[in-house]
């Protein structure tokens, strides 16, 4: 059976729904981007792996097509290399690599410190209380995983207070590929008290309105972050 018909098979929808099958197709295109997406952010693909095309369609039940759709997605956000001989491989991190993101990825984040400040309504403000008091929660427990789940909702809805849609969508093309480095990196205790000080101040920042005060510590943050990520890559 060709790629063609499996990927019908796949995204069929019952008779009289047909305004439903482009949806359920570009559905099925944005979970393969996810799910392999997944694998190599927290480093199941490691850097340099090749991605075993034929063991990942059966482990998610799809046909070539979208899994090469998907592909050339992850290559554009940098997570993957489309090598002639080797096919898609994980693309590989260096600390030049981290010092770019980083940098860019502090401007993003002060512009929308500053803006948030401004533009953010009390209830937005509130509602990224609640996230810090949840991202405590995890902390204490040494619960890492819902530390970061909850860490990343923090800049996520500080990015969209700031009310600017350009600067959201250049802030999601990039976080990927900061989330990523993070993964690699693993967090002493030392460090994640000093990420959960620097936390605190950036909420405080945040409800006292200090747009300038909080584009800094947003920044500095990052830049933290980037330290320990370099140190891990240089076997530090």
């Amino acid at each position: 059976m060709t790629d063609s018909k499996d990927e019908m098979r796949a995204v069929q929808v019952p008779s009289g729904q047909r305004k439903g099958v482009p949806i359920a197709r570009h559905a099925l295109h944005d979970e393969v981007v996810r799910r392999i997406r997944d694998l190599i952010v927290q480093g199941e693909l490691a850097p340099g792996d090749r991605l075993p095309e034929r063991e990942l369609c059966e482990r998610f039940g799809i046909s070539r097509t979208p899994f090469r759709e998907a592909l050339r997605v992850l290559a554009t956000e940098g997570l993957i290399d489309l090598q002639h001989h080797r096919g898609a491989v994980v693309s590989k991190v260096t600390t030049h690599d981290v010092d770019d993101m980083f940098q860019v990825m502090g401007v993003l984040e002060a512009l929308a410190g500053e803006l948030a400040c401004s533009r953010a309504s009390d209830a937005e403000i509130g509602e990224i209380e609640m996230s810090h008091e949840r991202m405590l929660r995890h902390y204490r427990e040494h619960d890492l995983s819902g530390y970061f789940q909850h860490n990343q909702r923090i800049h996520e809805s500080i990015m969209q207070a700031a009310g600017n849609p350009v600067l959201t969508n250049l802030y999601r093309t990039l976080s990927v590929r900061i989330r990523r480095a993070r993964y690699m990196a693993n967090l002493s205790q030392a460090r994640w008290d000093q990420a959960v000080a620097e936390h605190e101040e950036i909420l405080e920042a945040l409800k006292g309105r200090d747009g300038r005060r909080l584009g800094q510590l947003l920044r500095d943050h990052l830049l933290h972050k980037a330290d320990v990520i370099k140190a891990v890559l240089l076997g530090a």
